[in-house]
C-alpha cells in the first residue's frame, strides 16, 4: 500500500491500515521517544499515546504544510513533552557558570556508536536533555523551545549550554575509560 492508501484506511478506522502505519513508522518514532524518556517502558507509553493522537488527528494532516513523517514526529514530541509536564518536569533558570568547558576532539565523536551516544544523552538531567534534543536533534529555535516549554529563551540557552558541557565531560570520561580498557 502507498502512504496515501494507508492514511485513507486509517481514517476509515481500518485496523490493517493502522497496523501497517505502526509497522512502518514505529521504529523511527520510538527513536524520538527514547530521546525524551529515561526508561524504555516510558518511551513505549509515549509511542503508544503518540499513535493514538496520530490516528485521532489524521483529518488535520495537510501535506501542503509538510511531510507526514514530520507531522507525526511533532505529535510524538508534543506527547513526550506533555508526559514530562504531567510528571512535573521542572526547568531551572540558573545562570551559566564560569566553569571551563573542555574541548572534545571531533575524532572522539566519530568513535562513539549511536547507542553509546544515546545512552550518554539519556544520562543528562531531564531539563537539559529535553532542551538539547529539541534544539540539536529536532532543530527547534530557542524561541520555539521557550514557547513549547513555557520558559524564557535565556533559560533555553542556559540549559543547552549546560547540556553541552555535561556531554563533553561524559564523552571525555567515556573516551578515557575506553582507552584504559583497550590498553589495560
Amino acid at each position: 500500500m502507498t502512504l496515501a492508501q494507508i492514511i485513507y484506511h486509517c481514517k476509515k478506522g481500518d485496523s490493517k491500515g493502522q497496523r501497517q502505519l505502526v509497522d512502518q513508522y514505529a521504529p523511527m518514532l520510538m527513536t524520538v521517544c527514547r530521546r525524551y524518556a529515561m526508561v524504555h517502558y516510558s518511551a513505549q507509553d509515549i509511542l503508544q499515546d503518540g499513535f493514538v493522537r496520530i490516528f485521532n488527528s489524521l483529518d488535520q494532516f495537510d501535506d501542503a504544510k509538510g511531510s507526514f513523517e514530520g507531522w507525526m514526529r511533532r505529535i510524538v514530541i508534543n506527547t513526550a513533552l506533555g508526559q514530562l509536564r504531567k510528571n512535573k518536569m521542572k526547568f531551572r533558570d540558573d545562570e551559566i557558570s564560569d566553569n571551563v568547558i573542555p574541548l572534545v576532539d571531533p575524532e572522539i565523536y566519530s568513535q562513539l556508536g549511536v547507542e553509546e551516544l544515546l545512552t550518554i544523552i539519556t544520562q543528562l538531567p531531564e531539563q537539559y536533555r529535553i532542551v538539547f534534543n529539541l534544539n540539536c536533534v529536532e532543530g527547534y529555535s530557542h524561541k520555539e523551545i521557550a514557547e513549547m516549554l513555557s520558559i524564557e529563551e535565556g533559560s533555553s540557552r542556559s540549559n543547552l549550554s549546560r547540556a553541552k558541557s555535561i556531554l563533553r565531560k561524559k564523552i571525555l570520561a567515556n573516551k578515557t575509560e575506553m582507552s584504559w580498557v583497550k590498553t589495560g
